[in-house]
């Protein structure tokens, strides 16, 4: 079809033309945009653990004083839990994978370092490799050998002697990358503190951080081998068969009352739970921009089925004329598709720039990356298709309109 006349026929009503350009354009920024972000959201929702998630269950305790002999009590706290029928292993950390509450430290990679290369997660730990359900890629596990308790290595600090230093730890694998790429991570060392330094003794495939904010940095993690006693920045983690968790849960919670009726247990809970917890704000925002692009689409088409029908009514003596002088149902109908994917067209294109333009403004000052290309032509298709959909119905009626009828109507 020869589009030319059809151009003629936009540039007598530019007002209109305009308006609905730009509406179709704003509705292409925020769809590009929305489905960017969404998709962030979906992939930040199934941003891995590296625990055995369906089979953790953790209690968390507050007591009102640190007994003087909370290292015994932790002691016989993991004892008396580890004997629960049901139970795999139990260890003891002072955070958790999406817990929200976190621990973290600057690594450097010596002791004079006067910028820290980077920050990482710091699990102080008992028993967590196999508690946690960790995979251990290289190295070793930590050994009963290796903890001390958390008192003992703060004193160390104070005296500045660094005595019991270095001290062994684990690390993720997305940290040992980044700190020595391409390296065997294993024997190196790194420091927290200049008297605070720690030699890599074991690697596991994934370990995400408490509060993991951005993905590019949220699996780097390292495990302290530290006994901190019974205090109340310490979870208990259980695990157990997946069926099993609700019934270890509840007698977990009963055998920690009953070696201590003054203990406080502030969360007793699932670990599905914990992330469910962690990700409902990102479930609520993705289910949220679902709903504005849902709206803006809407909007976008019930504006262009407005003017269509318009344009229907007010051209209904042309129509006559041009199917008195042949012109089939099919080219009426053709006709309306076209001039809707003309101006259509016209409103992407001016879209697909206000797309890249918010997105430079999300990343100033939302620290949002930038939108991917490839998302431009996944919003134009979408317009496209609503666009066609939403001017079926008037190009429908349209070359519906008998000649006869047509020619009369003035």
């Amino acid at each position: 079809m020869d589009i030319l006349p059809i151009l003629a026929t936009l540039r007598r009503h530019k007002i209109i033309i305009w308006l609905l350009m730009l509406e179709i354009a704003l509705s292409c920024a925020i769809v590009c945009n929305g489905v960017y972000l969404i998709v962030q959201r979906i992939h930040r929702m199934e941003m891995p653990s590296g625990l055995a998630e369906h089979e953790l269950v953790q209690i968390q305790q507050a007591p009102i004083t640190l007994p003087p002999d909370r290292y015994a009590r932790a002691k016989e706290d993991l004892a008396a839990l580890q004997q629960i029928p049901g139970v795999e292993a139990v260890g003891m950390t002072n955070q958790v994978p999406f817990g929200g509450s976190s621990s973290n430290g600057n690594v450097m990679l010596g002791p004079t370092q006067p910028h820290p290369t980077l920050n990482a997660a710091t699990y102080f730990s008992e028993n967590l490799l196999p508690a946690f359900g960790l995979r251990l890629v290289s190295g070793r596990a930590l050994g009963s050998d290796d903890y001390v308790n958390a008192d003992t290595v703060l004193k160390s600090l104070a005296d500045g002697s660094g005595k019991g230093f270095p001290m062994p730890t684990i690390i993720s694998q997305a940290l040992a990358t980044r700190l020595w790429p391409q390296q065997n991570p294993l024997g190196k060392l790194l420091w927290l503190a200049p008297k605070a330094n720690f030699r890599v003794v074991g690697v596991v495939a994934t370990l995400a951080r408490a509060n993991a904010y951005h993905t590019a940095t949220a699996q780097y993690s390292m495990i302290i081998p530290l006994h901190m006693g019974a205090d109340k920045d310490q979870s208990y983690l259980i695990r157990t068969r997946p069926d099993e968790r609700q019934r270890v849960l509840a007698a977990a919670a009963a055998v920690l009352k009953r070696a201590d009726p003054a203990r406080v247990i502030t969360h007793a809970r699932t670990y599905d739970e914990i992330r469910s917890d962690y990700f409902q704000d990102d479930r609520a925002m993705a289910g949220m921009l679902v709903s504005v692009i849902v709206a803006v689409l809407l909007v976008t088409g019930l504006g262009i089925v407005g003017l269509a029908s318009f344009w229907v009514a007010q051209r209904r003596k042309q129509i006559g004329i041009r199917r008195a002088l042949g012109a089939t149902r099919s080219d009426i109908l053709h006709y309306f598709q076209t001039e809707n994917f003309l101006i259509v067209t016209f409103g992407i294109v001016l879209g697909m720039a206000l797309a890249y333009g918010l997105s430079l403004w999300l990343m100033a000052h939302y620290e949002l990356p930038r939108l991917p290309l490839s998302y431009l032509p996944a919003g134009a298709i979408a317009l496209w298709l609503i666009g066609q959909m939403a001017v079926l119905g008037p190009a429908l009626r349209a070359a519906a309109v008998p000649p006869v009828v047509a020619t009369r109507s003035v």
